[in-house]
């Protein structure tokens, strides 16, 4: 039935096929996710105090506005991340925004921040009864925001009560601008606030894949100097390897498998910029236990999958899970 219900999903536009899987996930999860299981904990790892219960996270962008947390759990994510929430809500940018490059087992998307807003998210957050695993609130600025650091410290401090962790998201395409928050000292001036907002939640901080070898070197620097807890390596990518899909042209991230090879080199460069200091979550073209396997040995303390769901279907977490498991 799993597969069936995949099948049908991908069958239509892929906007309305991840509101489709969001709302089945909510229903899911509403009642009391029957037939699912709690994260498998074979492969527990402790990050900034944290237990997480398996090294397999979903990345932030799937569940924008924490609609689906109990369902998202029951697939086997160690933890979920949810956002990227900013102080107000905003629409995001014009439709279509949002491509599956089926060719290429790939999504690029220009969605914008859409979201209904912090407190509307953490309004469901505190309703829910219980948690199977680690939950962290990603955090961004309005499109439209005269003060961005304002909008990441307010974002913080709304979030703090209710995260596990927080991961300051600087590193979106699709915000005019915001990449220009990674390198310093406007990271310095941003970090700092976002530090002094965030009482003993651990943050997190999420970079690009396109910073070059001394943009990376500073944001980590930056992360290591104002007691960053982990990095996450990396976001969707504005760069574009050889495609096969009639959307390679649209404008946007890219993110799922073309974004393999360059995710993983990040990896490395951050390990060893980081030189042990900072722990590293890796994000980014992971489809399988195989390529997991592959950053943890990089450096990875943790990974993150999104776009692999879409081709790889709801038992991907659990197959990541068990094969770290394995090890």
């Amino acid at each position: 039935m799993r597969n069936f219900l995949h099948s049908a999903v991908l069958t239509l536009d892929a906007e309305r096929a991840h509101r489709v899987a969001i709302r089945a996930l909510a229903a899911w999860g509403a009642a009391g996710t029957p037939f699912g299981k709690a994260p498998q904990a074979a492969d527990s790892v402790t990050l900034a105090g944290i237990a997480f219960p398996n090294r397999v996270g979903l990345a932030a962008g799937l569940d924008k506005d924490a609609e689906a947390i109990p369902g998202l759990f029951a697939l086997g994510f160690g933890a979920v991340e949810v956002g990227t929430l900013t102080p107000r809500p905003q629409p995001g940018n014009p439709r279509p925004r949002l491509f599956r490059l089926t060719e290429d087992e790939a999504v690029i998307n220009r969605m914008g921040f859409n979201n209904g807003g912090i407190d509307a998210a953490l309004a469901r957050i505190a309703r829910l009864k219980r948690r199977a695993g680690v939950l962290g609130i990603n955090v961004g600025a309005n499109k439209d925001s005269a003060d961005r650091v304002a909008d990441y410290a307010l974002g913080v401090t709304k979030a703090a009560p209710h995260a596990d962790y927080i991961t300051i998201n600087v590193s979106s395409p699709n915000t005019p601008g915001l990449r220009d928050l990674q390198s310093r000292p406007a990271l310095d001036e941003l970090l700092a606030a976002a530090h002094a907002a965030r009482g003993a939640t651990p943050l997190f901080l999420k970079i690009a894949p396109d910073l070059d070898r001394a943009g990376l070197e500073g944001a980590v620097r930056a992360a290591i100097d104002h007691h960053i807890d982990a990095l996450i390596v990396s976001n969707t990518t504005i760069s574009r390897p050889p495609l096969a899909s009639p959307h390679a042209g649209e404008a946007g991230g890219l993110s799922g498998k073309p974004l393999q090879a360059l995710a993983r080199a990040k990896l490395v460069e951050a390990r060893e910029a980081s030189g042990g200091q900072l722990p590293l979550i890796s994000a980014g073209g992971i489809d399988g236990p195989d390529e997991a396997k592959r950053r943890i040995d990089a450096g990875a303390v943790l990974v993150q999958v999104y776009s692999a769901l879409v081709y790889r279907g709801p038992r991907l977490p659990r197959d990541i899970a068990q094969g770290l498991a394995g090890r």
